[in-house]
């Protein structure tokens, strides 16, 4: 279920009606379909501390996807209350970043245990079924990236030199942007497709003969896990990234990056000899990665007994 709610995260009073509402919604359809009164929860935003802070519950869980309050458009200051206030409270916490694990160890001390995403093996296997209409009229070789173009994230400046210094191959864009993209689009060999349905965005990725994580070096990226490189390499396709700490795990199946003079290197090269490893070697990289094995890992969590603080 989705309950309804208001935006109102500045204001405590506001706040306050805004949480009773959503508790008494989620306690109404977990009295209609039976559900203990002493569920285990997960919070996954940090706005859920004001709804579940008062519930009666076995235990609590906060998925530490990311530091929220680090988002260019949060409420700073009330975001990183909430979010000081889960990470003290939670039962355990779970990361997906083992470098934001470590900074607020001293916060969740053995409360705290890394949990991994997943990948949807089977929606990102390989396929041999027809390219998009608006992919295949785009000859090879194609450099691809798929996913939001998000200006605090991805590295336009770098995206830029990729296609002006490898101008015998063409930069393909799949996903929104939150912002022009006109530095990018007046080179003729980059395409920006725009945002397409999750369903196919396999299809586009498959025609890729690299595809790129172009990731600017800051404070958000140094902490992120992103499931896209795992998309990628279920796919079997050649991966060239910006350095961070999760992707260090992989070296053996994504070419890192020392900067960007090295990041287009990478890219001719993998254009060239078809990257680290091979396609079966890449997607077997991910195998054990299923969504499956992650809520097993999930369930594991939250039988797992924490004492918070």
């Amino acid at each position: 279920m989705t309950p309804l709610v208001l935006p109102f995260y500045g204001r405590p009073l506001l706040r306050r009606l805004n949480a009773w509402s959503i508790r008494a919604q989620v306690r109404l359809v977990s009295l209609l379909i039976g559900m203990p009164p002493d569920p285990v929860v997960v919070c996954t935003i940090p706005t859920a501390w004001d709804v579940v802070r008062p519930m009666s519950r076995r235990a609590l869980l906060y998925n530490r996807s990311d530091r929220h309050s680090d988002f260019p458009e949060s409420d700073r200051s009330t975001i990183a209350a909430l979010e000081e206030a889960l990470l003290r409270y939670s039962d355990s916490v779970l990361y997906v970043s083992r470098a934001l694990m470590s900074e607020e160890a001293a916060l969740t001390g053995g409360r705290a245990c890394f949990l991994d995403h997943g990948v949807d093996l089977q929606h990102f296997a390989p396929s041999a079924g027809p390219e998009p209409a608006d992919l295949a009229p785009i000859t090879h070789p194609r450099i691809g990236f798929f996913g939001g173009l998000d200006s605090f994230l991805v590295d336009f400046d770098l995206l830029e030199r990729v296609a002006l210094e490898v101008p015998e191959a063409h930069l393909v864009l799949v996903g929104d942007a939150d912002r022009s993209t006109d530095q990018l689009t007046r080179h003729p060999n980059v395409h920006r497709l725009g945002r397409r349905p999750y369903e196919q965005i396999p299809r586009y990725g498959a025609g890729f003969d690299v595809a790129l994580m172009p990731w600017l070096d800051n404070e958000w990226i140094a902490r992120c896990n992103p499931i896209k490189m795992k998309e990628y390499l279920a796919l079997g396709l050649p991966v060239v990234s910006t350095d961070f700490p999760e992707v260090r795990r992989y070296v053996d199946t994504v070419a890192v990056a020392a900067g960007p003079d090295d990041f287009v290197d990478l890219v001719r090269r993998a254009l060239k000899d078809g990257g680290p490893a091979d396609p079966a070697r890449r997607r077997a990289a991910v195998q054990s990665d299923s969504w499956d094995a992650r809520a097993a890992d999930l369930i594991t969590a939250a039988e797992r007994k924490g004492t918070a603080g």
